[in-house]
């Protein structure tokens, strides 16, 4: 009998092995299922796929979707390459694609509308729809360029970042600029790894952000070394762990410091939005204020400086008799320094403005007054006011009316540093909060979200404030009428906080600035360096 031949051991690969080739498998049949959709079905996955990266953002901040909807997004535009019309079809599915991810990311403009519900209700279906489908005109441009270029490999990655960078910029500075929910500020939920901003600021995290997301874009290809796959799979945990890990030693480095001689109170009175903008209220809304300012601290520190929101108080400096209750009322060395609609005559003009007033020798003394100087569109101001009367617009001028002011300013306040002022949605613009070599001590922005209800929008406005702290190196006073009042040390550390809806103070020493960041120093040109390399390494790829 002939001996038997010996057999043959198969060796199973490695679980970790096993898991990425069946990872690998899983994209490259997502890859080629995206890709080979058309019509309304191309439509709707990239509409869903920018509703899914809206996510992103507070209250959720599921920073992880981004590893999803953008790799979606760039087998789409892979998928147009062999359509008729290349250029439109790229550019209808970016559009489709940001139309997603603004509705569902903005779609708490709407809830504006409901204050005065008789006025503009009618207006809500045009809000959630227009407004977010003009945005997306800017990822539109995103996948006409993409299409143009026609890069293959990992060069397509490199360069569908940094367009979708260029494009966020352009948005947050064409026309009046409306950089909201920029991808970057995924990360302001959490305090270490929204340290980043320090260096390159929002626009720059937003580029590394989207590079780090478009990894797994680069898995499903068969002649592409799996070792460089793996690699590309990992990008987003990778990029994720070293966010937190570097802004986490920096924050254990810098413990916040305080002024000892400057304690704060930031009131938030919590007033409905149609109480607040009731004419009949003026008195009521204002004792609120009193009530919450002059009550006991918990510790039994009496404050230095009272901090009320924005439009605490209309022409405020025109009514004596309430400057006399001010006086009667409140007990404050330094100041009160509060939001307030201002009004200047011959010709008659209204500011959305920001009073300093000291109460000392029963005497009001305003003794600097800041003038909100870009002013929300179609909410204190109606652009092209005239063309939209000529189309029978007219009930949109009943918005807004006020004028702007000259600009950023650095203003004192007895017994404090000097500050800068931000009213409303002016914390939203990274390196526009004061005049340039002019840096102040801290910010102070005073808001009122109550307009947007319990929705993301207030929670979305809190995280572009904090970032502007950690850019900045300065802490941040935060007094809203609701959603949400803080106090924020020059490493966006809460140092307190008043919920949304809830009513309520904060009673706290000033931070003290940190250091001079990178960002302070150069601004944006560490970011136009971040875009000019990887544009380069875009080209030599291809090559």
């Amino acid at each position: 009998m002939a001996p038997l031949a010996p057999m043959t051991t198969l060796k199973t690969p490695p679980m970790p092995a096993r898991l990425f080739q069946k990872l690998d498998e899983t994209a490259r049949r997502a890859a080629e299922r995206l890709q080979s959709l058309t019509g309304w079905r191309r439509a709707g996955a990239a509409t869903l796929s920018g509703a899914l990266a809206a996510l992103a953002m507070a209250p959720f901040h599921a920073f992880a979707v981004l590893a999803f909807s953008f790799p979606a997004l760039i087998w789409l535009l892979d998928g147009t390459r062999n359509a008729p019309r290349p250029l439109r079809a790229a550019g209808f599915v970016g559009w489709c694609f940001g139309f997603g991810y603004f509705l569902v990311g903005l779609y708490w403009v709407a809830f504006s509308m409901l204050v005065d519900a008789g006025a503009f209700a009618w207006m809500i279906p045009f809000a959630i729809t227009l407004f977010p489908a003009g945005l997306a005109l800017f990822i539109a441009a995103v996948g006409a360029a993409y299409a143009r270029l026609n890069i293959k490999g990992a060069a397509r990655v490199l360069a569908f970042a940094a367009l979708w960078s260029v494009a966020e910029y352009l948005r947050g500075h064409v026309l009046s600029g409306f950089p909201w929910n920029l991808i970057g500020q995924t990360w302001a939920g959490f305090a270490p790894a929204a340290q980043a901003v320090a260096y390159i600021g929002v626009y720059g995290l937003s580029l590394l952000t989207v590079l780090a997301a478009c990894g797994p874009a680069l898995l499903g290809n068969a002649h592409r070394p799996a070792r460089r796959k793996a690699i590309a799979a990992a990008t987003p945990v990778l990029f994720a762990a070293a966010l937190f890990a570097g802004g986490a030693l920096r924050l254990a480095a810098h413990p916040t410091v305080y002024h000892d001689e400057v304690r704060l109170r930031i009131v938030q009175p919590n007033i409905p939005q149609r109480d607040k903008v009731a004419p009949g209220n003026w008195w009521r809304n204002l004792s609120t204020h009193l009530a919450l300012s002059s009550a006991a601290a918990p510790d039994g520190r009496a404050p230095t400086h009272i901090l009320w929101p924005e439009n605490a108080a209309a022409i405020i400096d025109e009514v004596e008799s309430a400057q006399d209750l001010l006086l009667d009322t409140l007990d404050v060395d330094g100041a009160l320094i509060l939001g307030s609609v201002r009004r200047e005559t011959a010709p008659e003009r209204f500011y959305n403005a920001l009073h300093v007033m000291t109460l000392s020798d029963e005497t009001v003394r305003f003794t600097s007054t800041y003038d909100k100087h870009r002013l929300v569109p179609f909410g204190e101001y109606v652009p092209f006011a005239r063309l939209l009367e000529r189309l029978g617009l007219q009930a949109l001028n009943q918005a807004g009316g006020l004028s702007p002011g000259p600009g950023p300013r650095v203003l004192e306040a007895p017994g404090a540093p000097a500050f800068a002022p931000l009213v409303c949605y002016e914390s939203i613009f990274p390196g526009l909060l004061y005049p340039k070599g002019a840096r102040p001590a801290w910010l102070l922005n005073v808001t009122n979200d109550a307009w947007f209800g319990d929705t993301a929008g207030p929670r979305q406005h809190l995280d572009q404030a904090r970032l502007r702290s950690i850019e900045t190196g300065l802490p941040m006073a935060r007094a809203a009428n609701t959603g949400i009042s803080a106090l924020i040390d020059p490493y966006g550390r809460y140092i307190g906080r008043v919920p949304l809806y809830e009513q309520g103070a904060i009673d706290a020493n000033l931070p003290k600035a940190g250091a001079t960041t990178l960002y302070t120093r150069f601004g944006d040109a560490v970011y136009f360096a971040l875009i000019a390399i990887i544009a380069c390494a875009a080209v030599l790829r291809r090559r």
